[in-house]
């Protein structure tokens, strides 16, 4: 048994979701930990660099985490040999540039989601690590989630019977800046600046759909911007030029009916932030980020529709709550760790940039079925 130190470049993990999932919960746990496992035995223990636009903000956030590497410039980690992975958690519109760099560098690359602001570019990152021979990944780390474990295990165990249809509810109010600071940055509501719930969030609803209920073959989509003014980290005023909110219907390769609303400007009355209803023959069940709740068809509640009188049934009564996994590990660290194995052991690893081409791919048709009011199929990417 040996340890291997690994050199991983991070780009853009000075933002909450890159510092807390991948630099801290991720990378940092990883090494603490004393590194990944590879299946020889040996132990690969990542060593990251910072690399940003602030360097100040890099400084500060290495020094809090005990980081003690930072790079002055992307070119400066890259033509370190001892690097050997690129990370790029920056805003959508600077990705395939900083990506590319990489692939020139012959480093291999995983990102986060959208890899790109659109479908021809995000699949030719694809064809480019391909081309030069470069193992490669995209972050999709709903599919590592503990409600959506269980809700697989649902589906692999045959728990639903035929399988009929679906519904997902995704969302929260952000505030506006005004009187509560927001919860996401402003250049979210910017499409100048790739932000859009639309771009975010049907990349990870077509990895979702895809990998539990068939690959999306058509949708109809609805965008709307329901906010038209926030304010920026500073306080100013800005217009929302980007989607805050979007009502899909989709249809998959086997038949299923997908309905899935996404919304920055709704308020929670249900489970979970997330929540997949998955209706069935001989039973339905309910995930969210970590719980699934089932109802076999035994136990389904004869309901009858009288408005007249009060509800006599209490209908969240009757659902049974999956018990945990005490092997759940964060989602994103347990991507990270099929990375490492991937790039260090050879080890099996199928999320590759193809798959994020293709969440990119749903956006775009999404827009397009908008634009022309009406469906829109969902070609095959290769």
């Amino acid at each position: 048994m040996k340890k291997i130190p690994i050199g991983i470049i991070m780009n853009g993990v000075t933002g909450r979701m890159g510092t807390n999932q991948h630099l801290v919960r991720s990378i940092l746990a990883i090494r603490d930990q004393g590194g990944v496992r590879m299946a020889n035995g040996d132990f690969a223990v990542p060593d990251p660099i910072l690399v940003g636009r602030n360097p100040d903000k890099l400084r500060a956030l290495a020094a809090e985490h005990g980081v003690g590497r930072v790079a002055s410039s992307l070119d400066e980690a890259l033509g370190d040999p001892f690097n050997r992975i690129y990370f790029d958690s920056q805003t959508t519109d600077r990705r395939a540039a900083s990506v590319r760099q990489a692939i020139a560098a012959g480093k291999a690359i995983y990102c986060e989601k959208p890899t790109a602001v659109d479908t021809d570019t995000a699949l030719a990152l694809y064809r480019e690590c391909t081309a030069a021979g470069l193992k490669n990944g995209v972050v999709q780390d709903k599919l590592w989630l503990g409600g959506l474990r269980k809700l697989r295990s649902l589906i692999d165990s045959g728990f639903f019977g035929r399988i009929l249809s679906v519904r997902g509810e995704f969302g929260y109010w952000v505030f506006e800046g005004d009187t509560q600071p927001a919860q996401r940055p402003s250049w979210n509501y910017r499409k100048e600046d790739g932000g859009g719930i639309g771009i975010d969030m049907l990349c990870h609803w077509r990895y979702v759909i895809d990998n539990l209920f068939g690959e999306v073959a058509s949708i109809s989509c609805s965008f709307a911007t329901h906010i038209p003014e926030r304010r920026d980290e500073q306080g100013r005023p800005y217009a929302c030029t980007a989607d805050d909110a979007l009502y899909a219907t989709m249809l998959t390769d086997r038949g299923l009916i997908i309905q899935f609303n996404s919304s920055w400007c709704t308020r929670v009355r249900r489970d979970d932030l997330l929540t997949l209803h998955v209706d069935g023959t001989q039973g339905s069940a309910v995930a969210g980020l970590r719980d699934c709740w089932t109802q076999g068809a035994k136990d389904t509640p004869r309901a009858v529709w009288n408005p007249d009188i009060e509800q006599p049934i209490r209908f969240l009564d009757g659902w049974e709550r999956m018990p945990d996994d005490p092997s759940l590990d964060n989602a994103f660290k347990a991507q990270w760790e099929l990375f490492l194995r991937h790039v260090v052991n050879d080890e099996p690893f199928r999320w590759t940039l193809l798959e994020g081409a293709k969440g990119v791919q749903l956006a775009q048709k999404g827009w397009e079925s908008w634009d022309k009011r009406a469906w829109v199929d969902v070609g095959r990417l290769d």
